[in-house]
């Protein structure tokens, strides 16, 4: 008797399996074929935002937000494709009632992502640009949901939770290709100051790669009466979009004719000289 309740049990259960089959097959064909939708979806938005944004990040960081949507659409209507409405709707519900629990579980996560929208939006920086974020220092590569990604110039790949953008400095070397870069030259005391600076100053100006623009002027100032020589700090501007490799050869490139020239013209630079004395007991 119980084994017959079973096999009709069972029977029962078979026949409304085969009933669900057609929208278990047209759920399964809604969700694959949402995905793939949602995906092709999202590279042309990008390639809309690039167009008119020219800005890589913000179009991938709303690509894969206008994805993710996508997903969850199509996700809840082959759910009910399937006649699970029950459990698209428990879905719903499950998600509004624990949101409260998962806002202090993932509280970093939740704040990442958040920071993330905030930023795709409105940023100091975009990709390749030089940037100083708290002791990071290097070049932008991407920015996700939850982090931004910095490349440093000794090769190591630093994940920046987006948050920590938000809160902490940004500093941008390159955002509008003009920085200021100093270096210092010590003259001996008996050279004439003005005529060193002088020379210092046409020898700068003769790189073509040196701003000469009135707001962006070169100029040298005393710094300080050292105790062997008189220390010269020189600024000068340059325009690059490489803050590490090309303002860095540029500035190697001006020191060395700036030596040059100022030995050339007899203008002695002194080498740090100490005394030793010998006390004898």
């Amino acid at each position: 008797m119980d084994l017959n309740k079973i096999i009709l049990a069972l029977q029962e259960d078979w026949d409304v399996l085969l009933t669900k089959i057609p929208g278990i097959v047209l759920a399964i064909l809604i969700i694959a074929i949402g995905l793939f939708l949602a995906s092709k979806i999202s590279d042309l938005s990008k390639k809309v935002i690039k167009r008119r944004t020219s800005d890589p990040l913000m179009s991938n960081f709303l690509g894969k937000t206008i994805q993710l949507i996508i997903g969850a659409v199509v996700l809840m209507l082959g759910l009910k494709a399937a006649g699970l409405q029950g459990i698209a709707s428990a879905l719903f519900t499950a998600a509004g009632a624990s949101a409260l629990i998962l806002g202090f579980a993932f509280k970093d996560i939740g704040e990442n992502f958040i920071s993330g929208i905030i930023l795709s939006f409105n940023r100091p920086f975009n990709v390749n640009d030089t940037v100083s974020i708290g002791d990071i220092f290097g070049k932008v590569k991407t920015m996700e949901f939850r982090y931004t990604k910095i490349k440093t110039f000794d090769g190591k790949d630093v994940y920046i939770p987006n948050s920590d953008v938000m809160k902490k400095p940004v500093f941008n070397f390159t955002e509008d290709g003009f920085f200021r870069m100093d270096f210092l030259v010590g003259i001996a005391y008996e050279n004439d100051i003005s005529e060193a600076e002088a020379m210092i100053l046409e020898t700068v100006l003769q790189n073509q790669n040196i701003l000469k623009d009135p707001d962006k002027e070169a100029f040298t100032a005393v710094e300080d009466l050292g105790v062997n020589s008189v220390n010269i700090r020189v600024y000068f501007w340059i325009s690059s979009d490489d803050y590490r490799k090309d303002a860095l050869k540029i500035k190697s490139e001006v020191i060395q004719k700036v030596k040059s020239k100022l030995l050339d013209n007899k203008i002695s630079l002194p080498a740090n000289i100490q005394e030793i004395k010998w006390y004898k007991e």
